[in-house]
C-alpha cells in the first residue's frame, strides 16, 4: 500500500516555472515506478511523464518534452515535477500515480489527490 500526496500547485504567468512535490508514504516506494498525469478542464486524465523504479529511465510526453523535467529520490520517498516555460495549455489538475512503467492510467495502482495548476495568459 502506497499513499501519495501531491504538492506545489498554484497560479502562475504563462513562461514561468513551478516545481511539484510528491510524497509517499510506505517502505515500498523504491518497487514502483512513478508517473505523473494531468486532467483539464473538461479533459481526460493524460499523461505527462513517467520514471523508473530505480530513475533511471523516463519518458515524457511529446507536449511536455524538453519543457518537464521528473526526478525520484528512493530515500526520501519523492518524485519532482520541475516544468519551465509554462503554457496556458498546462492547466490541469496534476496527479502522482504509482505502478507499472507506462504511459497508461491503468498501470498506475495508486494516485494522490492531485494539485491544481493554473498557467495565465
Amino acid at each position: 500500500q502506497v499513499q501519495l500526496v501531491e504538492s506545489g500547485g498554484k497560479l502562475v504567468q504563462a513562461g514561468g516555472s513551478l516545481r511539484l512535490s510528491c510524497a509517499a508514504s510506505g517502505r515500498t516506494f523504491s518497487t514502483y515506478a512513478m508517473g505523473w498525469f494531468r486532467q483539464g478542464p473538461g479533459k481526460e486524465r493524460e499523461f505527462v511523464t513517467t520514471i523508473s523504479r530505480s530513475g533511471g529511465t523516463t519518458t515524457y510526453a511529446d507536449s511536455v518534452k524538453d519543457r518537464f523535467t521528473i526526478s525520484r529520490d528512493n530515500a526520501k520517498n519523492t518524485v519532482l515535477l520541475q516544468m519551465n516555460s509554462l503554457k496556458p495549455e498546462d492547466t490541469a489538475v496534476y496527479y502522482c500515480a504509482a505502478g507499472r512503467y507506462s504511459c497508461s492510467v491503468s498501470a498506475y495502482d495508486y494516485w494522490g489527490q492531485g494539485t491544481q495548476v493554473t498557467v495565465s495568459s
